[in-house]
């Protein structure tokens, strides 16, 4: 197996990102789970629902962008500690809150840290990792979004089983700060990566690595055509995954086992798509798994969602639904690190993923907001399909960067 062929800091590395990216989806996704509660507790509505999903995605893009640029001048592993030390405390936070209002805030706040997370962790395995197993790396890291979502997807059922819902959606807020643990790990076997310090050296030396070189006239095109995709991706996955909870209770009238059960297949899938979409983007090459994952993600989501359905036919096509869905992110961490230079890398590829978060974060609340008009699960299907239309005309473009050498980008 090619983890064999790592040395024991790559796999520190490993252990740390795969982790930090795994706690960052159990504090985003529980929000997901709790929306339906909040609808009847507070007389939430699905707009306001969507306002608060999309008001976390704003944020996380802002923190995104700006832990790239604090990472490339303060170091990597410095601000992985600060990002989850910041969403593990908010997440925390929100399960005091009272109102609609209140909540917003907190999520908001989280999101800061939530968008940083991935943008710092991504960068840090791409420069840790060699080039022929780039791919793998990343992608293995990105499997642990399923890993935190599914174990979101547990903490629900067993918590409600427990508790009475107006109890249960603060416990799972409170849980949040378990994660905040990973720090003393990180802080005793992380460290940032040669290239890293190299580049230092070289800046100090001879000036340059200013943030916005991103846009510079060589760098233009990248920035955008990168930006765009990931602008698809993100607002396809976050139309489908803020609201598929809702859409399996309100529309097909699914308990909370039911949908725990259902979401649990999904997401199996997810971590399955993860693995072996991080191997084909070694093999294929970037931008063919891109189209490839788009393709078949957008067909299936149109199914899901506007074909009339057994429930049966709809918990098999879940495996493949979350194998696409989420199998397409794979090889973006990787691709993102390989489209800029190491002077730019943090800020380069912050920006771009966190760009697409911040447009793809209006998603949600579209669909909140023409749902009040269309059947929820019309609407989520119209958004994913102009998403993954997006993904592949971004792809066009930008250049193949499989198997490229970061040691020898400048």
């Amino acid at each position: 197996m090619w983890i064999q062929e790592t040395s024991k800091e790559e796999r520190k590395t490993l252990v740390a990102a795969f982790a930090g990216y795994g706690v960052d989806a159990f504090d985003y996704m529980i929000y997901t789970f709790l929306i339906p509660t909040l609808m009847v507790v507070w007389a939430m509505s699905k707009v306001e629902a969507g306002y608060i999903a999309t008001g976390a995605l704003v944020t996380s893009a802002i923190g995104g962008w700006a832990a790239g640029i604090l990472a490339d001048k303060y170091g990597r592993v410095r601000v992985l500690q600060w990002t989850v030390m910041w969403f593990t405390f908010f997440t925390f936070l929100s399960g005091f809150t009272n109102s609609f209002e209140e909540l917003f805030f907190t999520r908001a706040m989280q999101g800061f840290g939530f968008g940083g997370e991935w943008s710092v962790g991504a960068v840090l395995i791409a420069e840790m990792i060699q080039a022929k197993h780039r791919g793998k790396a990343v992608g293995l890291v990105q499997s642990s979004w399923a890993v935190g979502w599914g174990a979101a997807a547990i903490a629900f059922w067993a918590v409600y089983a427990w508790l009475p819902a107006e109890q249960a959606w603060r416990v799972l807020f409170w849980l949040g700060i378990l994660p905040a643990f990973l720090i003393f790990y990180i802080r005793r076997n992380i460290k940032d990566p040669e290239i890293f310090h190299i580049t230092q050296a070289k800046k100090k030396a001879e000036g340059g690595g200013k943030f916005w070189e991103i846009f510079s006239p060589r760098m233009l095109k990248t920035t955008i055509f990168a930006s765009l995709l990931s602008t698809g991706m993100m607002g396809s996955y976050y139309a489908v995954t803020t609201w598929l909870p809702t859409f399996l209770k309100v529309e097909r009238k699914l308990s909370v086992l039911g949908t725990s059960g259902y979401l649990l297949v999904l997401i199996l899938g997810s971590f399955i798509g993860y693995l072996v979409s991080a191997y084909l983007s070694d093999r294929l090459g970037r931008r063919r798994c891109f189209m490839l994952f788009a393709t078949c993600a957008g067909t299936l989501i149109y199914i899901y969602t506007h074909i009339p359905i057994t429930d049966q036919t709809m918990l098999f096509l879940g495996f493949p639904l979350g194998f696409f869905l989420s199998g397409i992110f794979s090889g973006m961490g990787a691709y993102l690190a390989e489209l800029f230079p190491n002077e730019l890398r943090g800020s380069g590829q912050g920006f771009c993923y966190n760009f697409g978060r911040a447009a793809g974060a209006f998603s949600p609340a579209l669909v909140g907001y023409l749902s009040t008009t269309m059947p929820l699960g019309e609407v989520i299907g119209y958004m994913a399909a102009g998403g993954y239309l997006l993904v592949i005309v971004a792809c066009l473009p930008l250049p193949e960067t499989q198997g490229r050498d970061l040691a020898a980008q400048n």
